[in-house]
């Protein structure tokens, strides 16, 4: 995990996420994952391109049990694009820089 990006676990998921008034991007992955990795730089730069606009949190799969739960979430990478408190967006999968840039932009324009 990167020290751009924040840890979410089950205990503070309602904070940084739901009560969040910025943009946050929740990346579902594991330490096993493959594609996940790939997309942990591709995380780091939406970081320093969108700033304050947004946050980067980590849900680490196999520490964090409810919160996979909760969003049904079935493969990973997958992304869940919160902005005050609802899903706006989802991406499943490795996705490239230019269209993880163009998805941040379309949600928070």
């Amino acid at each position: 995990m990167s020290e751009k990006s924040v840890k979410i676990t089950d205990e503070n998921f309602q904070e940084l996420v739901l009560e969040s008034e910025k943009l946050v991007i929740v990346d579902f992955w594991a330490e096993w994952c493959g594609p996940c990795k790939a997309l942990a730089p591709i995380l780091d730069k939406i970081c320093d391109e969108f700033g304050d606009k947004v946050l980067v949190g980590k849900v680490n799969v196999d520490e964090v049990k409810q919160a996979p739960v909760n969003y049904g979430i079935r493969s990973i990478p997958t992304l869940l694009f919160f902005h005050n408190g609802e899903i706006v967006r989802q991406e499943v999968g490795l996705q490239s820089e230019q269209a993880l840039i163009d998805s941040v932009n379309q949600v928070i324009s």
